[in-house]
């Protein structure tokens, strides 16, 4: 089957699983548009700020398109159909509705996080247990997103800025960001620096797709010329 067909049925899937699946989601879970999100009942000015909607989904955007959502499918696109259908599926089934779910149960918690759901609900000892297995994957994850972008930015900017711009530098320079971006209120940095990103990844996924399909591109032909 030639790349752009896989490319339509997995956008398919994507919009199917969201209409179908996620509207069994949403009906099990119980959502109630008319209640107000802890943005409003407990605006403070720092953490919880309300945003136009359009800012927020454009945050969210960025948000789950981390690492992993982004080499995802171009391993997808690298090693065949297969590969991309784990993605697809993954998503539906796993990604997004993992997602729904802890930012759902976040707004009914007066948007905490989930060691202080699980305090709310199941008691220190079940959270001091949960913060174990946390601090481990948050580290991990960390980690990643730090020495990921560093990596590529260096590769990026390896013929430019006569070589200052080295590994070092941009992982310190990652990390302040996170530094400033932890501390500013939630509207100083990242709600007008994210969407600015998310559109431009909008742009970006646009651009490829259109490739994609005027190249008529195979999952695992051309695109395995760009291994490194």
């Amino acid at each position: 089957m030639p790349g752009y067909m896989w490319f339509i049925l997995s956008f398919l899937a994507l919009i199917v699983g969201y209409l179908i699946y996620g509207k069994v989601v949403e009906k099990v879970f119980g959502a109630d548009s008319s209640l107000k999100t802890p943005a409003y009942t407990h605006t403070d000015g720092v953490d919880y700020v309300p945003m136009p909607k359009w800012r927020l989904f454009l945050i969210q955007l960025l948000n789950i398109a981390g690492v992993g959502p982004v080499f995802g499918p171009i391993l997808g696109a690298l090693y065949g159909p297969t590969a991309l259908l784990w993605v697809v599926f993954g998503n539906i089934f796993a990604g997004a509705v993992h997602d729904y779910l802890s930012g759902m149960m976040s707004v009914r918690y007066h948007g905490a996080n989930i060691p202080e759901i699980i305090r709310f609900t199941l008691g220190n000892k079940a959270r001091g247990v949960m913060l174990l297995f946390t601090v481990l994957p948050l580290i991990l994850a960390g980690v990643v997103f730090v020495t990921a972008p560093a990596g590529l930015l260096e590769k990026l900017c390896k013929d430019s800025f006569n070589g200052v711009l080295t590994f070092s530098v941009l992982v310190t320079l990652i990390f302040m960001y996170y530094f400033f971006a932890t501390l500013l209120p939630i509207d100083k940095l990242i709600g007008r620096i994210y969407p600015f990103f998310g559109a431009l990844l909008l742009v970006m996924a646009l651009g490829l797709s259109i490739g994609l399909l005027v190249n008529n591109l195979s999952l695992k032909g051309e695109a395995s010329k760009i291994r490194p």
